[in-house]
């Protein structure tokens, strides 16, 4: 018997206290509106010549000249991030300046930086933000008190956001968009086994995307499509967007989500996903989550659902109309890409289903427990390839998620024989 996701509690009354703590989740307060400005969310690893994304920031911070400041907060090396990000936004046009406020930041308290009154006015006027990457916790820590109150930069840094100006982050930076992140979480096949672990599996981030969505980064390159259902299902969203390397989304005021870059973000929606019937600490078991995966140039409206193709794509394709003509499957499910490459072979194939597999390290001592991963495409299923390129637009693949056989063991190691 499944259980509605409806009907999925919150793992563990430590992780509800956690993330109820009123203060620790920033919202925009009754009566102040939706922000007029617009949020860069950089799936990490941008690179210097991605001239579409960076000058996407600085001309929504104000266009050539624009005042950028830029928060090394998230740096192991603060410095050398803030000198370096800043010098990118001079070469594309910015007038940027580091706010010293970083808790690794040799010779700076970052308490007393963050509640600077001239930090803050220096930052409430400028035309935008831009988080650079590295451990969110640490922007986290620097930008709100102990209290899980904001601090007076973090103010300014709203008060920006709602006049007009342009919160921009890559990688940690893009983490604390939503109001719930990953803080320590453990590798995706354990979160899968187990489910979040309360008081280190997710944090409170900064919000400024709202409460319904979920955010993460490195997105395709590192598998972790599996690990953000599990987090969604433990906290409760139902929209989660996952951004991946050198590419970023542009949300704006009207919720309207625009895709650039290098490659894309993941759509998960569990809007309709189901939950077998284990609880807190057993295996996930769902069933009936839509992907959709959003190419450079697409449009998406968070509020419709409405997804519009960007401007490369051809017509939508048919079903069994193309290319592969054999079973699609992946034995390595969360490697480098490989749920878009087994998206895309499915919609451009006369298969039905297509099948991934996720296991164990076979090093370990005993058997390691893995997963099936079943993509199905459905009756909503559209895909639109590109005219240009070989990338699909993909909209409504169901993804089903089960415990699966263990996977192979490796027999000892024979004892070395003496020569």
């Amino acid at each position: 018997m499944t259980r509605p996701l409806a009907a999925v509690a919150l793992v563990g009354g430590a992780l509800l206290a956690a993330l109820a703590h009123a203060a620790a989740l920033p919202e925009i307060p009754a009566g102040a509106g939706v922000p007029a400005g617009a949020l860069v969310i950089i799936g990490g690893a941008l690179r210097p010549d991605n001239a579409a994304v960076w000058r996407r920031v600085v001309a929504l911070a104000g266009g050539p000249g624009a005042r950028i400041a830029v928060l090394p907060a998230a740096a192991g090396n603060p410095a050398l991030a803030g000198a370096t990000t800043a010098a990118l936004l001079k070469r594309y046009g910015a007038t940027p300046f580091v706010v010293p406020l970083a808790p690794r930041l040799d010779g700076s308290d970052y308490r007393k930086v963050a509640d600077d009154a001239a930090v803050a006015r220096q930052v409430r006027a400028a035309g935008g933000v831009y988080f650079v990457g590295g451990e969110q916790l640490r922007i986290t820590q620097a930008l709100l008190r102990d209290d899980g109150s904001r601090s007076a930069v973090l103010q300014a840094i709203w008060d920006l956001y709602r006049r007009g100006g342009v919160v921009a982050g890559t990688s940690a930076g893009a983490a604390i968009m939503s109001s719930t992140m990953f803080a320590d979480p453990p590798a995706t096949l354990a979160l899968l086994r187990q489910g979040l672990e309360p008081g280190r599996t997710v944090a409170p981030g900064l919000g400024f995307i709202g409460n319904d969505v979920f955010i993460d980064q490195h997105f395709l390159v590192r598998g972790r499509f599996a690990r953000m259902i599990p987090a969604m299902l433990g906290t409760g969203y139902r929209t989660g967007i996952g951004i991946d390397e050198d590419s970023a989304i542009v949300v704006r005021r009207q919720r309207h989500v625009e895709v650039l870059g290098y490659k894309g973000a993941l759509l998960v929606d569990l809007a309709q996903a189901h939950t077998g019937p284990g609880g807190a600490g057993q295996p996930l078991s769902i069933t009936d989550v839509a992907l959709s995966y959003l190419d450079h140039g697409d449009r998406y409206d968070l509020a419709t659902g409405r997804h519009v193709p960007g401007p490369d794509k051809g017509a939508a394709q048919a079903p069994d109309t193309a290319g592969h003509r054999s079973p699609v499957y992946s034995n390595d499910i969360l490697g480098n890409n490989a749920v878009l490459d087994v998206m895309e072979k499915l919609v451009d194939s006369d298969q039905r289903e297509a099948i991934g597999i996720a296991s164990g390290d076979p090093r370990l001592p005993g058997p390691q427990p893995g997963f099936a991963f079943r993509f199905r495409r459905s009756a909503g299923t559209m895909a639109w390839p590109s005219g240009a390129t070989r990338a699909w637009s993909i909209r409504d693949v169901r993804l089903d998620i089960a415990p699966a056989v263990s996977s192979v063991v490796l027999p000892a190691a024979e004892p070395e024989r003496a020569r």
